[in-house]
């Protein structure tokens, strides 16, 4: 059993943290300041430790390269993930957003304390995510490999969960950068006021509470890869800033008078149009066309045919060895995963997979332990996309997926927070935001105090 060491001053995070950890099957010990945490690793052996960048007394960095090496994870929030970069140039193997996402925590922690090297090991499981022998999967898998030895700029599009990051990464260890970083960024979770220091970074007193100079995540980028995801919820301000440095490989930090010269090669992603976004007004034409060198289809699940089973078994295999299991789906649960339309693709049906090892009492993996309740309407959709588009608009005597997602949020967003929400839905709380942005659902206000 892997031992992790949290290091956190606030009670309640340190603890749901450890819940968390507990509920997975690590050891953990939890410290509240550098000095507590130095303690406890004199006492024992840690492979992991999670420490919040800002405690008492000293930094979490100064955990970095102690005690044969330890690798930190640095947690922190988006106000200060110019630090975070700072803190993975002194060491850091990696950093998590605070308020964390539990299963991006959770993948963060299994790929960084795996026996083998991360990056090779990362590889490896994005590789076999991104095997199939339906005709879309050969076609991506042939464009990911041509356009990784070169430097052009490529846009991914697809529906929320069907990889993209996924397949930024893969290009990213294919091409020579691969040695260097790539740094992810997710447009839409950081603040507008925030966007353009975080990409550009800052002078100091360019702003208030610009008290030193920082660079920016593009400058992290440095000689390797930019991945932007959700570029469609980019400022119009910050796309022009985005446009100069496609067009010159500069940037200038905001509040500053020189540019620098930078060497980062972009990728971008993105669930949304952006032309019909551009013809609209919301996304700049020629950013458009600027990101436009090469695209990449990212294919959705339903429409992946017998590589559904596939992927549905590879994940089942994790799941067994995360949770020391030995299930086998049965007959009628393939029927039904070839059936399920996966709205949230592939990461619905991940989700769906852990629950299911998480729920089985048998060594069988059932359709109603995975949660799939499919009705005769809900067979498999052609893959030609005309006929697809055709079919969701033809009327049903049942509700069609959009329909039951927003009455299902409606009804339930006053007694369920976002998490719960997307949780009952097989989906991520990304995936949960986006089909709210798609389909003009307001997340519910919050109440204001009584004063």
């Amino acid at each position: 059993m892997s031992r992790i060491l949290i290091v956190e001053d606030e009670q309640v995070i340190r603890e749901a943290l450890k819940r968390l950890l507990v509920k997975h099957q690590y050891s953990t010990d939890c410290a509240s300041n550098v000095n507590d945490a130095e303690t406890l690793m004199h006492a024992h052996a840690y492979d992991l430790i999670i420490s919040d960048l800002r405690l008492p007394g000293r930094a979490g960095t100064d955990l970095i390269g102690n005690f044969a090496n330890i690798p930190v994870l640095i947690m922190t929030s988006y106000a200060s993930m110019r630090s975070a970069i700072d803190a993975m140039k002194l060491g850091a193997v990696d950093y998590v957003a605070k308020p964390f996402d539990h299963d991006e925590m959770l993948n963060t922690i299994s790929k960084l304390i795996r026996t083998e090297p991360v990056l090779d090991d990362t590889l490896a499981v994005e590789s076999d995510l991104i095997t199939g022998e339906c005709d879309a999967v050969v076609e991506l898998r042939k464009r990911i490999n041509k356009v990784a030895q070169t430097d052009a700029t490529v846009l991914i599009l697809g529906e929320s969960g069907t990889g993209k990051e996924l397949a930024a990464r893969s290009i990213h260890q294919k091409s020579q950068r691969s040695s260097a970083p790539m740094i992810s960024v997710n447009c839409a979770a950081i603040p507008d006021s925030l966007i353009e220091s975080e990409l550009f970074g800052h002078e100091k007193g360019a702003f208030t509470g610009a008290d030193t100079c920082r660079s920016g995540l593009i400058e992290a980028a440095d000689k390797g890869t930019l991945f932007l995801d959700e570029i469609g919820e980019l400022p119009l301000e910050a796309q022009a800033r985005l446009l100069r440095f496609l067009q010159e490989g500069e940037i200038r930090r905001v509040g500053a008078v020189h540019a620098r010269k930078v060497n980062v090669r972009l990728i971008a992603a993105t669930h949304r149009d952006l032309k019909a976004m551009a013809s609209e007004g919301r996304f700049r034409e020629d950013l458009y066309y600027r990101l436009y060198v090469m695209e990449l289809n990212m294919p959705a699940l339903r429409e992946r045919g017998d590589d559904i089973v596939e992927l549905a078994r590879i994940f089942l295999s994790e799941q067994n060895r995360k949770h020391n299991a030995k299930l086998e789906f049965s007959a009628a649960s393939l029927q039904a995963i070839k059936a399920h339309l996966w709205p949230g693709n592939v990461r619905e049906l991940q989700n769906a997979i852990e629950r299911a090892v998480i729920l089985a009492e048998g060594p069988l993996i059932t359709p109603d332990i995975l949660g799939l309740k499919i009705s005769a309407a809900h067979t498999t959709p052609p893959a030609d996309p005309i006929q697809t588009q055709k079919s969701l608009h033809e009327p049903k005597p049942d509700l069609s997926l959009d329909d039951y997602f927003q009455r299902y949020v409606l009804e339930n967003q006053d007694s369920m927070n976002e998490t719960d929400l997307a949780k009952n839905l097989g989906i991520s709380r990304k995936c949960l935001w986006e089909r709210r942005q798609k389909l003009g659902i307001p997340r519910k206000p919050k109440k204001e105090s009584l004063s």
